[in-house]
Formats: C-alpha cells, structure tokens, sequence
C-alpha cells in the first residue's frame, strides 16, 4: 500500500467515527463497568419495560396433595 491510499483510509474511518459520534450526539460512557448507585442502566432498561401481568397462581405442591 502506499501511503497516499493510508492517509485516505485513515480520513475514511476519522470521518465515519466522526459522523457516528455526532449522529449518537455523543453520548458515550468510556467509565467501564458500574456497580452499586453508579449502574443506572439497569433503572433505566426496568422503565422502559412495560409492567408484566400478574403471575397465574401456582398449583399446590404435589406433597400437599397426598394429604
């Protein structure tokens, strides 16, 4: 390769990184992994999430069913 096509390589993937980030507005969290009242994602994934139907009753143990 020569260096005139690594350059234009280079300013392709500087561009798409670019128009990413910008589409993204940016909104990147480079902190690593969070734990504890730090971790919001989890919060925010159980709002986003409809309430579920309540569960159906459970059927008596088969134990209790001897009796």
């Amino acid at each position: 390769m020569s260096n005139r096509s690594i350059i234009i390589m280079v300013l392709i993937l500087v561009g798409a990184t670019a128009y990413l980030l910008f589409k993204s507005d940016g909104n990147v969290d480079m902190g690593g992994e969070k734990h504890g009242a730090e971790a919001t994602q989890a919060e925010e994934v159980k709002k986003d999430v409809p309430a579920a139907a309540p569960a159906a009753p459970v059927a008596a143990p088969a134990a209790d069913l001897k009796k």
